[in-house]
């Protein structure tokens, strides 16, 4: 089970995802994690926290660490690997942090 929320517009980005992420927090999970674009810097910055999404939320203050208006939240269940920060998605930063953050199927090769 996961929970996957993006948003694209005018407003902050990170509030927005956390936001829609604790309206998802009744089907459950071990993880979660948002990617966001950093436009001015041209990086995509992705953090990710074990446990439940206040962890994750205070680590970001609420979100007001992430100054964008593009991003991805997501939440899961470890089914492959344990439960960590490592294992948590959304998965991405490539590049030296150009690249896609996605969140995927457990299990499932990412291409």
């Amino acid at each position: 089970m996961r929970g996957i929320v993006g948003y694209i517009g005018r407003e902050q980005a990170a509030p927005i995802l956390l936001e829609g992420l604790s309206r998802l927090e009744y089907r459950g999970y071990d993880s979660a994690g948002v990617a966001v674009f950093d436009a001015g810097a041209g990086t995509l910055a992705v953090h990710k926290a074990k446990g439940r999404l206040r962890v994750l939320s205070d680590q970001l203050h609420r979100g007001a660490d992430l100054d964008s208006t593009v991003g991805v939240g997501h939440t899961r269940w470890a089914t492959h690997g344990a439960p960590s920060d490592v294992n948590s998605h959304p998965e991405g930063g490539l590049h030296g942090g150009r690249g896609a953050g996605r969140p995927h199927p457990g299990g499932h090769p990412v291409l």
